[in-house]
């Protein structure tokens, strides 16, 4: 369905394809071969693109212009994950947005925009799960990442939620020294709080921090399109909330919304129109940045 045209009500992006430096940068990462619970999450990347457009770019909040480009998704990031790292390495803008795809695709964008500055390096995580299981699926990328010389130290989990963890992997994170955040705490705290926190947490030796979002962590009413999102998760505006106040951090180099599956969304695509108005947020808050 064609979608009306207003000169005075712009639309939101079809963006560029590089041309050098952007300010904000757009890139699929279509992982899902590997996840724990069966997926087309590798569809997920061109849905969300098709749903930007509904929404414009203006925020009452204002801020600066921003340049835009979208370098495409990346061929095959479950086989060749030293190529995906390569590709989001070469990648030239302030902010870089990933689409996943499952929670695979947050390894190879980290380490991709990390490079040579891991030692410094903090990770955010807005999730359900911890993420710290045995093995290579979407479920160990946090573990993959701490293996390859992140400090867990730097490392904050805000979400963690009952009955979707078990206590062995409880433990994992308090050995390797993650702050957590329950699901509960944020029922008395504000995600704008909360996240700005773990912000100050996961920059403290002053490096690149990626944001892993999530969008499992939400309420199963708002993100059914998510295999493991479950009834009592946190509310679509929270997700905004954190996506925006990522995008607004100085250190914050990358953010990716994963485990969502196009596919398994509802009619009115709620899942999908969410991710899509979360990277408009992460593009709202880079234009704070000063």
């Amino acid at each position: 369905m064609s979608l009306p045209v207003d000169p005075l009500w712009p639309r939101a992006g079809n963006w560029p394809p590089p041309s050098g430096h952007a300010d904000f940068a757009l890139v699929g990462v279509p992982t899902f071969s590997r996840s724990i619970s069966k997926t087309n999450a590798n569809q997920t990347p061109d849905a969300v693109r098709a749903m930007i457009p509904r929404y414009s770019e203006f925020s009452h909040a204002g801020g600066r212009e921003l340049s835009f480009a979208d370098y495409g998704n990346l061929a095959d990031p479950d086989t060749d994950e030293t190529g995906a790292i390569s590709a989001i390495s070469a990648i030239d803008a302030d902010l870089l947005v990933a689409l996943g795809g499952d929670n695979s695709a947050t390894v190879p964008v980290a380490l991709g925009r990390f490079g040579t500055a891991l030692n410094t390096a903090g990770l955010v995580t807005v999730d359900a799960h911890y993420d710290l299981r045995d093995g290579v699926s979407n479920g160990s990328p946090v573990r993959q990442l701490v293996e390859a010389g992140l400090d867990g130290k730097r490392i904050v989990q805000i979400g963690i939620s009952d009955f979707a963890n078990s206590a062995e992997y409880a433990a994992r994170a308090r050995e390797l020294g993650i702050t957590v955040i329950l699901r509960d705490e944020l029922l008395s705290t504000p995600i704008n709080k909360v996240m700005a926190r773990a912000l100050e947490i996961a920059g403290s030796a002053r490096g690149p921090i990626h944001v892993d979002l999530d969008v499992d962590v939400c309420d199963r009413s708002v993100a059914p399109a998510c295999p493991a999102s479950v009834p009592g998760g946190i509310s679509a505006h929270e997700l905004r909330t954190a996506a925006r106040v990522a995008g607004a951090h100085p250190q914050v180099t990358s953010i990716d919304l994963v485990e969502v599956d196009a596919t398994a969304d509802t009619p009115d695509a709620r899942t999908v129109r969410l991710v899509a108005l979360c990277v408009l947020e992460a593009a709202a808050g880079l234009r704070s940045r000063s």
